[in-house]
Formats: C-alpha cells, sequence, structure tokens
C-alpha cells in the first residue's frame, strides 16, 4: 500500500512498490490523462511533475516517492483549461493527434516555472519529449505564448 499526494489529494494505492507510478495514476487513481508511450522513460508522453520538476512517470517506482512528495498530473495543472500553457496551445492549434501533449504541456509548465522566459536554446534544452507528428516548432511558438502570459505562477 503506497499513499500518494496526488494534485493536492492524498489516495491510497494497493499495488507492488515495483509499480510504475504511470500505472498507479491511470489504473488505481483513475487518472488518465498521463499517457503511455514507450516504457522506458524516453518519450515524455507520461510526464508529471513530482515536487514541481518533470519526471517520466513510467519509469518512477512507487517505492521511489515518499509520502510527502507531491504529484501533479494534467488533470491537476488547472482545474478548467486556465493555465497559460494550456491557453497558448488551444490558440495556437499547438497538438495535432495529441497524443503526446500532456507530456509536452507538463514539460512546458515546469520549464516555465523555473525559467518564466526562457530563450529558444533554452527550449530546446528543456523539452525533450517526442511528437510523432513533429509540431515543435508550434511548441516553441506556444512557450514562448505563454511566458509572455505569466505562466510562471
Amino acid at each position: 500500500m503506497a499513499k500518494l499526494n496526488v494534485n493536492g489529494r492524498v489516495v491510497e494505492v494497493d499495488a507492488s512498490p515495483d509499480t510504475p507510478l504511470l500505472w498507479a495514476l491511470r489504473e488505481h487513481v483513475g487518472l488518465t490523462g498521463t499517457k503511455y508511450g514507450c516504457g522506458i522513460a524516453a518519450c515524455g508522453a507520461c510526464s508529471v511533475h513530482l515536487d514541481g520538476q518533470v519526471v517520466r512517470s513510467c519509469a518512477m517506482p512507487l517505492s521511489a516517492i515518499a509520502e510527502d512528495q507531491k504529484i501533479v498530473t494534467i488533470e491537476g495543472l488547472s482545474p478548467d483549461g486556465s493555465h497559460p500553457v494550456q491557453v497558448a496551445w488551444r490558440e495556437l492549434d499547438v497538438p495535432q493527434c495529441g497524443f503526446c501533449q500532456s507530456g509536452m504541456i507538463m514539460a512546458a509548465a515546469a520549464l516555465l516555472a523555473a525559467t518564466p522566459r526562457p530563450t529558444d536554446a533554452q527550449i530546446d534544452e528543456a523539452m525533450t519529449n517526442i511528437c510523432r507528428c513533429g509540431t515543435y516548432n508550434r511548441v516553441r511558438a506556444g512557450i514562448h505564448r505563454a511566458a509572455g502570459a505569466g505562466a510562471a505562477g
């Protein structure tokens, strides 16, 4: 049994300590916005925040998470989709197929929290998520737009 603080709520998860956080979130907590992409922490579709840092949840076992650590998923980023990154994504039609976008949004939000006005080089360095549709230019534009809207807050 693991206790997790997910989106500001403590939940008990009855799963093995080696269960990846991704599967605990999806199958035990019912938060399916975090996506399975590769299972080896390469693509970023499973990105969530752990104490404000972006992590790949497919490679994070429950045993590595302390009870007092705060997990934020795409569902917890904002209750109504009003986070500046989510707004910029909609305004600029950033996603094409959309599968990778919850992970992209979580990575972009973490970047902007750490670096409120990132340069293109900082965006390129931080955004290691893979988009099969290749919307990287729109991702960069969305991050710049969100930075102008004050996404760091």
